[in-house]
């Protein structure tokens, strides 16, 4: 495999990890709001894993992009 399509793939499973992190949020919060430490802190986490789904599917794309540039 060649460092194009390298690329390419490494993007396309960045942006499935993303998507992945959007799908899992709701069950992991319902986790999270069973430890006592978050339970204030609740919407900072929320917010820190739907900013790091929207990094990993921006990262993805932009592979992506940059693959056929």
């Amino acid at each position: 495999m060649d460092k194009k399509n390298f690329g390419f793939y490494y993007g396309i499973i960045l942006i499935a990890v993303g998507l992945a992190v959007f799908y899992r949020i709701p069950q992991v919060m319902l986790q999270v709001e069973t430890i006592e430490f978050f339970s204030r802190k609740l919407f900072f986490v929320r917010a820190s894993f739907y900013i790091l789904g929207g990094l990993l599917i921006l990262a993805g794309g932009i592979r992506i992009y940059r693959n056929y540039k």
